[in-house]
């Protein structure tokens, strides 16, 4: 006599909150077998041979329903037609039942999803290869496939929306991946962030739904998780007033020097607003030198260019001004190439010159929108001209500012209350 059922977990090793493994159990002549199918669910959710959705509690305390049961299903109907199949052609055969056969074959048909269909982490790091990306945006998406291999996140029928949640999960508790100039230096490594698991978030939302346009899955699970992966607190944006602008710009360092070249790129991005990769793509070529007429009257001339950024592709405006034509006198017309890494090294080192404490390469970007709105530029205007795919990019800017006007409110409040105090 001959049985096929699916059962869960036949050595209860797994606790009741758990996900466990389901398990195909062969029966023959009273004596079971089992055939793990590489499905991991909590108990409740198998109902005789088939995998339900059910409200699951997260770490957060709050009640989701699941959605993989299709999914699921599909693949133990799969592995169960599988042992059928073999378990039929031994009796036609008249040959004696090789479960181990068997579970060859299931095996077989895992190798075969890995080799034809791809891995998740190896679609996205050939995705990543085509993109026309700048090179730090290709290091990230690495990154996260290493991720996403430590995580077990392998195969397009785990894209959940309750992997998701383990994932933000799992990611919560480890730690900071460090470069080997950061080990070597003897750096500690933190655990990550809001901000660094929401950058992940953000990497692998975007790559799925490069998946559903190709038709590797039928829909992105982050669609149903809109709003709920935030950047958190750290996401604060940076900006120098305009007299630490000026001393950045009246430094003076050894000329062709490191220090030289980060001064003269920073100052760059500062008047230009452009991104560190838009900086190392630029082409002088590509801007239009034309005279105008000045407000005075005066002739003029004018470099302007209508581009594409090269992390987003979103369209921009730009014109060079003054310090960025200066410095590209300084440079032969064109702009100082440095590694990312070496740049921000340098402009550290800078910031501590003239009293900054922190100083990176993005902070010249943050400076440009707001010195552009505190001078009466509208917001439409400096939104095109960051390359900014919405206006709501463009008025967390608008937002500093205004925390700037509250603060000078307060202090004359301050003021105000302190005389009327001397009165009293």
């Amino acid at each position: 006599m001959i049985n096929i059922s699916l059962v869960y977990d036949h050595h209860k090793r797994s606790r009741k909150e758990d996900e466990g493994p389901v398990e195909v159990r062969v029966t023959v002549n009273r004596k079971p077998y089992y055939i793990n199918t590489g499905v991991r669910v909590r108990k409740d959710r198998l109902v005789g041979n088939c995998i339900r959705d059910v409200k699951v509690k997260h770490d957060d305390s709050v009640w989701r329903r699941t959605d993989d049961a299709d999914v699921l299903n599909e693949r133990l109907t799969t592995i169960v037609g599988i042992v059928e199949r073999e378990v039929n052609s031994c009796l036609d055969k008249r040959k004696p039942i090789d479960v181990s056969e068997i579970r060859r074959k299931v095996w077989e048909l895992d190798v075969k999803d890995a080799v034809d269909g791809q891995t998740i982490a190896e679609w996205i790091r050939e995705q990543a290869g085509m993109m026309n990306s700048a090179k730090t945006t290709k290091v990230r998406y690495v990154t996260l496939c290493n991720r996403l291999e430590e995580f077990g996140l392998t195969q397009w029928g785990q894209v959940t929306v309750e992997t998701i949640y383990r994932l933000d999960a799992w990611l919560h508790q480890k730690n900071k991946p460090l470069t080997e100039n950061q080990r070597m230096a003897g750096v500690e490594s933190g655990k990550i962030g809001d901000a660094g698991v929401y950058s992940y978030h953000k990497g692998l939302r975007a790559m799925l739904n490069r998946a559903v346009k190709v038709g590797k899955i039928a829909a992105n699970p982050y669609d149903r998780l809109r709003g709920e992966f935030k950047r958190g607190k750290s996401d604060k944006t940076e900006y120098l007033t305009e007299e630490q602008m000026k001393k950045i710009v009246n430094l003076t360092p050894v000329r062709g020097s490191q220090e030289a070249m980060a001064r003269d790129l920073f100052v760059f991005q500062m008047y230009t607003g452009l991104g560190y990769a838009d900086t190392q793509a630029f082409d002088l070529s590509r801007y239009r030198r034309e005279t105008v007429d000045g407000p005075d009257g005066q002739k003029t001339e004018r470099w302007i260019y209508m581009g594409e950024r090269v992390k987003t592709g979103v369209p921009y405006v730009s014109m060079l001004l003054p310090p960025v034509v200066d410095v590209l006198e300084r440079n032969g017309w064109r702009v100082p190439r440095m590694n990312n890494q070496r740049y921000n090294q340098m402009l550290k080192a800078i910031g501590m010159v003239i009293g900054i404490g922190r100083l990176h390469s993005h902070m010249a970007r943050h400076t440009f929108a707001t010195w552009m709105l505190s001078n009466d530029a509208k917001i439409e205007n400096v939104s095109r001209m960051l390359g900014h795919t919405n206006i709501t990019q463009t008025q967390r800017y608008a937002r500093v500012l205004a925390k700037d006007v509250y603060d000078d409110y307060d202090r004359m409040a301050k003021i105000l209350n302190d005389k009327n105090t001397e009165k009293k």
